[in-house]
């Protein structure tokens, strides 16, 4: 399978290794398994879209940004491993979705991630594990923030 042409078709470029906000690295590998650190939708080093579900944003407004944060993800693990190609597995995704107490579809804006994942890997190696939960806030305001966990040869 081919990546590279498979993100460009859906519309995004080679994913950007992100710069880390304090003091950690984008991701870490131990045996085959690599790891990110959380990854915000950040484009550009700006934000793609800043607030909170249930109050400055509704679930229509996830999507951008739940796409530029996976795609962040994906640069992360390129920090790591260095080819995309060489993951077999996304083994588990988290994400963490700020939101008022009364948002409840914290598990819809982490479809969006979840079906670009599917798109982007296929049917073999993209389904995973995953959580989705509301916390009531995000560094520099952001919406969402997503971790990755895959295996790789």
């Amino acid at each position: 399978m081919n990546l590279e042409s498979q993100l460009l078709k859906l519309g995004f470029d080679h994913p950007p290794v992100p710069k880390s906000l304090a003091s950690y690295i984008p991701s870490r590998v131990s045996g085959n398994l690599v790891f990110t650190s959380g990854q915000l939708p950040m484009k550009s080093g700006e934000l793609v879209t800043k607030g909170k579900f249930g109050s400055d944003l509704i679930l229509e407004h996830a999507k951008l940004p739940a796409e530029i944060a996976c795609i962040n993800a994906l640069g992360a693990i390129l920090f790591s491993i260095n080819d995309l190609s060489r993951i077999t597995k996304i083994i588990r995704l988290g994400v963490f979705v700020a939101s008022t107490p009364d948002f409840s579809d914290h598990h819809l804006v982490a479809n969006f991630v979840s079906e670009l994942l599917i798109e982007i890997f296929g049917p073999e190696i993209g389904p995973h594990s995953r959580f989705a939960i509301g916390v009531s806030s995000l560094p520099l305001n952001a919406p969402l923030e997503l971790e990755l966990t895959a295996e790789f040869l």
